[in-house]
């Protein structure tokens, strides 16, 4: 089996931890996530039971119903990030009632955030489903 075909069983498994990461940080460390935490984990759980349900049926045409889901969550993963890293963005204020958005929880190696997290586990969702892609062009080819 190949990288290819594995890579949204890779998805998947991101998707997973990801969802029990942000469970861990707001149940177990108590972390209260802020408005932008909360539209992470909106496009990022479901992400977990679709893509589980696409690997465990080998459904590559999933990859149009959750790009979307990843590509607008690398978005708004970004968009949380520079609020916290720049300081020109601190004044847009998406989060106008209780923790504000440039609260940083966690700061690992002076650049390591929750939403830096959130946006990795996005992009490497984004990119298993586009590697995930060429994999059905080649089979079209075949």
């Amino acid at each position: 089996m190949s990288f290819r075909r594995n890579a949204l069983y890779f998805a998947w498994l991101v998707a997973v931890i990801a969802t029990l990461g942000s469970l861990y940080f707001s149940e177990i460390r108590e972390f209260i996530p802020c408005d932008l935490c909360w539209f992470q984990r909106i496009l990022m759980y479901p992400l977990s039971i679709i893509l589980g349900i696409a690997a465990f049926y080998d459904d590559f045409k999933i990859k149009k119903y959750v790009l979307p889901l990843s590509i607008v969550g690398m978005c708004v993963s970004t968009f949380h990030y520079m609020m916290e890293k720049i300081p020109g963005f601190e004044k847009v204020r998406p989060c106008t009632n209780g923790v504000p958005c440039t609260t940083e929880w966690i700061n690992w190696l002076g650049f390591i955030t929750i939403p830096f997290l959130a946006l990795t586990g996005f992009t490497l969702i984004t990119i298993l489903l586009l590697v995930a892609k060429k994999r059905d062009d080649e089979q079209e080819g075949e």
